[in-house]
This record gives structure tokens, sequence and C-alpha cells, in this order.
């Protein structure tokens, strides 16, 4: 029997990333906002499948494989204990219960009901809600957010039994690291976990239909990461398609490619990008529009089609960053309670989590000379840099490049610290720096920021050079 419950101001359908900044912003207007999750906690998948535990475990492979090296260094042979993921990830359930405890108490504190169940539109301002218990309950909102997030894609020809064969959410309940594994895709995930498996021990072979992966990069990004890669053991196929897989029932994956090759493997990845989560929420049929790739069409300001119905983060497409979500999520909500949400990120910096760490932000070397028809480039490479030596953090570079006017257009880092050192180029790419900004001012010594400095010197030079030679 359905129960009709009072109404809201606004219902957030999902508790990531988005649609917690767009409940707390409502929240702290005055409103009174609901939340609906159907897990049993908070967070969504960046918390509980995807980022904190995906990054969690990618710091022991770090550790772990410096020990590792280490003891290599020394002549000593040693071999990674057959151990599960799950163990690997140190403490990781206790970090996500304060994680998930700690975005409990603020939505609590803001005054905001959890409603945990799977909503799905009646009309454009109520939902029916089918809760953990299987019964029905309608409510109703004057403002709707759809955040509900993305899930695996999962081709007809990658039979998924989460046993030998896993996707991106499922690969972090395995029981042991196997000896080798096949990872499908040349993407971010797919480079995030192949890096860190190949680090732990595991023979890693990537499989990817395009030359080289992760090609929306500066390539000299993408090419130092394949090198890196292939030099920690793992193996990367290029312009590589998938015609099968299969589980043989006994041991082992295999896996056919259109070309004829087939490679054999205790356990297969298929990382071939996310789909938008809709299942089930019916949103077509109050209006909604949806892109033929199941993206919601939305405006500026996360405004779908239906005018008191806003969506963010995955269900709307690239970049599909949490710290992105949580942007577009919070504007959804200035705009329909009439805040100014201020401007939008013009450089919104990227960070991809696999070993090494590789950051960017603004545009490639070659968008560069294709815009401008020259570019200017300096690179500090961290084997040079006193805080490289120190740390022993050897293989990495900071990559500037800036219009022939000097003007910072593109920021490009690989290696330790790299997600953390883009944002000072991020703020460079804000104020329209010119590069003598690094050139004229102190950083610490001995730090990887002073990188920065290294590599406009060479561009001063060069530029200087140039002007020389014109």
């Amino acid at each position: 029997m359905k129960n009709t419950k009072a109404l809201f101001d606004v219902i957030v359908i999902g508790s990531g990333p988005a649609g917690q900044k767009a409940a707390v912003q409502s929240a702290k207007e005055g409103k009174k906002v609901a939340v609906v999750e159907q897990f049993k906690h908070v967070g969504g998948a960046c918390v509980h499948r995807g980022t904190i535990p995906s990054k969690a475990l990618r710091e022991q492979a770090v550790s772990r494989g410096a020990v590792i090296k280490k003891l290599r260094e020394m002549a000593l042979s040693v071999k990674m204990p057959n151990t599960g993921v799950a163990d690997l990830i140190t403490g990781m359930d206790e970090v996500i219960h304060h994680h998930d405890e700690y975005m409990k108490a603020q939505l609590s504190r803001n005054g905001i009901h959890i409603l945990h169940g799977r909503a799905s539109f009646i009309d454009k301002h109520t939902l029916d809600i089918r809760t953990v218990t299987g019964g029905m309950e309608s409510y109703a909102a004057e403002n709707i957010v759809i955040c509900t997030g993305s899930r695996p894609r999962l081709p007809d020809n990658v039979p998924i039994d989460h046993e030998a064969i896993y996707d991106s959410d499922s690969i972090l309940s395995l029981a042991y690291l196997p000896q080798s594994m096949v990872v499908l895709g040349g993407g971010v995930i797919a480079c995030e976990y192949a890096s860190v498996f190949s680090m732990l021990g595991v023979e890693v072979t990537m499989v990817d239909r395009f030359p080289g992966p992760l090609g929306f990069l500066d390539s000299s990004l993408s090419a130092h990461f394949v090198a890196e890669f292939e030099k920690a053991g793992g193996k990367f196929l290029g312009n590589a398609v998938l015609k099968d897989c299969s589980f043989d029932g006994i041991s082992e994956v295999i896996t056919e490619l259109e070309d004829g090759r087939k490679l054999k493997s205790e356990k297969l990845l298929c990382t071939l990008g996310r789909v938008s989560e809709l299942r089930g929420l019916n949103a077509e049929a109050v209006g909604i529009e949806v892109s033929d790739n199941l993206l919601i069409k939305v405006s500026e300001f996360g405004q779908t089609t239906v005018p008191n119905i806003y969506a963010a983060g995955d269900v709307v497409g690239p970049p599909s960053l949490a710290s992105v979500s949580m942007e577009q999520g919070r504007r959804a909500a200035c705009h329909f309670l009439n805040l100014d949400p201020g401007q939008k990120p013009d450089w919104i910096p990227g960070g991809i989590y696999c070993i090494p760490e590789l950051a960017f932000v603004g545009q490639t070397e070659q968008q560069v000379i294709d815009t401008y028809g020259r570019a200017l480039v300096g690179r500090a490479k961290f084997s040079e840099i006193a805080r490289g030596q120190i740390s022993g953090k050897l293989d990495g570079f900071l990559k500037l490049v800036t219009c022939p006017e000097g003007i910072i257009r593109g920021v490009h880092i690989a290696g330790e610290q790299a997600t953390e050192l883009i944002h000072i180029g991020q703020m460079s790419l804000i104020q329209s720096a010119n590069i003598e900004i690094f050139v004229e001012n102190t950083f610490n010594f001995p730090t990887f920021a002073e990188s920065y400095r290294v590599a406009a010197l060479q561009i001063k030079a060069e530029s200087r050079r140039v002007s020389e030679v014109a």
C-alpha cells in the first residue's frame, strides 16, 4: 500500500559528491530537504566502490612496491605475498565508516532527511520510493535534483561473473592477488588499476583499441605512463580490438583479439567506460531529455528540459570527476534558489592516480600550437630537483606550455605529488599569468614546487634565443 508523505522543498536523488553538495546548499538556505539513497550508506560509489578504496589500494601498492624495489636492488630475492585486495586496503573499512559517519552527521546537522530506497518519477514533482523493506512511499518536492551517478559499461562480449572476469566496481572484491591479469581499456580507470596491480607483482597486460592510453592527455604524459608501466613489468597492447573473452571453467580467462591473437590470464578486468545510472528512474516519462548515450541533457546550471528538475555528476557526462560533481551540485542548487553561484570555473585540473601520478590543467602542447601557431615549452625533471634526489622520487617531470607571448596555457605533471602540484599551475591559468610569475618569485627549497621555476627559466631562455635569431 502506498503511503503519501509530506511535501519537501528539495529532494536530491543520490548521496554522492554531487548530491551531497546540492542538498547541503539547499538546506543552508532554510529549505526542507531530503536525500534518497538506495544503499545502506551515504556517499555513493565515490566512497564505497571507487575513489577512496581504489586510492587506498594505490597507496599500499606504492609503499610495498618501494620496499620490494629496495630489496631487489640489494640483490635479495623477494616475492609479493599472496594476499587479498581487501587485506591490502589496510583500515579502509574504518576509513569508509568514519567518512560515512561524517557525511551522515553533516546531513543531519543541516536538517536533511535521508530516505533509503529506489526512486522513480510519477510526475515532475512526485517520486515513488521503494524502500529497503519492499514498501512503496510517495514524496513530492518543488525541486528535484538527479545525482544517481554511473555504473560500469558492460559490453556484450565480456561476460562479467565477478569471479574470473571483473568490472571496475567488483575488482576490489578479489579474494587474492592473481599471477596474471588482462585489463581491457586505456582510460583513467584502466591505467590506475593496471599500474597498481603491476606494482603489486601481478603480470598485467593492457589491451586497448587506440594506439596509446589516455589519448586526451598531452603526449608527454601518456608516453611517460607507458614507459613507467612497462618498466614495472606491465605490457601495453595498442591498436588491439577485442573480439571475445571467456573463462575456460578451470583456471584461465581467454581473451581473443580481432587480429587472431589470444591472451591467457588468471583474471580479467573490464574497464571500458561507465554509463549513467538511470535504471528505474522513469526520467523520460516526465519529459526529461536523455541523449543517445544515456546522459541527461542540462543547461550550464544543471537544469534539465523539465524546469524544476536538475541533474549533476556522472549522469550529465564528462569530466565525471568528484570535484566537478560537487561544484555541479552546488551550482544547480544555487540556480533554483536564485542565488549567484559565482563564475563557472574555466580551468579544471585533472588528476589520475596511476603509478606514476599524472595531473594536468589547460591546453596540451599540440593544442597551443594549433591555437597560437607556436608553443614555448619548459621542462623540469624531478631527477634534477633537489627534493626528487632527497626523496628518491626521480621518475617524473613538470612541463609548462606557453603561447609565443609567454602566457601560461598548459601545465602537465608526472610523478610524485603531481595531483597536488597541479593547483599552482591552475592558479596561474586563472590569472592569465605570464611565465615571469614563476621566474620572479621564490619557492621553498628543497621542494617539488620549485620545478615551476626551473621550467619557467627554460622557457625564458628559449624565448630569448628565439628573439635573438629573429
